[in-house]
């Protein structure tokens, strides 16, 4: 576990999606101790945004524990990530897993998700386990600043896709299958300075509890994790540089959680011998 001590050098990114491979430092995607345990033998996930951040750390335990994995990534933006993270994948992978998959793709349009669907259908045959995880977030210092074309980007990447992606996996998906969505501690505590990525965290937790209603008689779980401060891409790539110092400063540990101590709640809930009575819980994480 890291310390409560830690402090993040100041840094900030220009651009969006962030980029992991210049941070500093670099994010632990999984624990040198952690210890698998086969939760996940012969299932076939899809994770967006898996390459990096809590999306990396999802993969690559998943991965450790059985899976095989498709991850969707910006092409342009985040390719050094994607390779990293396919070679963290192809080190993790058990013996009778497939090879890891990585899908250009910008998930906010319903065509480019059914497009990510139809390529991991065709790849592996079925999907097992969808991570929504996907996001983008800006900082503004008043609603006023929030210009149409932000709201509708950053509800596109984060809400929507979710609504897309599901509708075109669930056709591919079996009894006992699992739907796991992203989203934030800022649903419940709300963020001022990020008044759009919190509305569209607020939707996903109506979306996710809602859903599992839908779909609990077709055996499909449907659950979200809600992490809090996390060392991940989006941190630098949306935040000025001194505010990097004080990240998670404001939570009870007094500190950032690194994506291998998120990682673990989504494996919870994608097990099916672990979470096979969870349907639309929240995991705060």
């Amino acid at each position: 576990m890291a310390s409560k001590d830690v402090k993040f050098p100041p840094q900030s990114q220009e651009t969006q999606p962030g980029k992991e491979y210049i941070m500093n430092p670099i994010p632990q995607a999984i624990s040198p101790d952690y210890k698998p345990s086969n939760k996940l033998w012969g299932k076939v996930a899809l994770v967006t945004g898996g390459d990096s951040g809590i999306g990396r750390a999802v993969c690559v335990c998943f991965a450790k524990e059985g899976a095989t994995v498709a991850f969707t990534y910006v092409k342009g933006h985040e390719d050094g990530d994607k390779d990293d993270t396919l070679k963290m994948l192809l080190e993790s992978k058990t013996s009778d897993a497939q090879d890891p998959l990585a899908i250009a793709a910008d998930i906010g349009f319903d065509e480019n998700c059914k497009q990510v669907v139809d390529h991991v259908v065709q790849e592996y045959g079925r999907i097992d386990i969808l991570v929504n995880n996907a996001a983008e977030q800006h900082l503004t210092k008043s609603v006023e600043e929030i210009t149409q074309d932000q709201l509708e980007r950053v509800f596109k990447t984060n809400m929507f896709s979710q609504f897309y992606l599901v509708r075109h996996a669930l056709i591919h998906m079996k009894e006992g299958s699992s739907i796991i969505n992203s989203t934030s501690v800022n649903a419940y505590s709300g963020s001022p300075q990020a008044l759009d990525y919190t509305a569209t965290k607020g939707a996903i937790v109506a979306f996710t509890r809602g859903l599992a209603r839908m779909l609990v008689s077709k055996g499909i779980r449907v659950n979200a994790v809600a992490p809090g401060p996390v060392w991940t891409p989006i941190q630098p790539a949306s935040m000025p540089a001194e505010m990097i110092q004080s990240l998670g400063s404001e939570v009870p540990m007094k500190r950032a959680a690194q994506p291998s101590e998120i990682a673990p709640c989504y494996l919870f809930l994608a097990s099916l011998q672990d979470s096979s009575f969870a349907g639309g819980v929240i995991v705060n994480a």
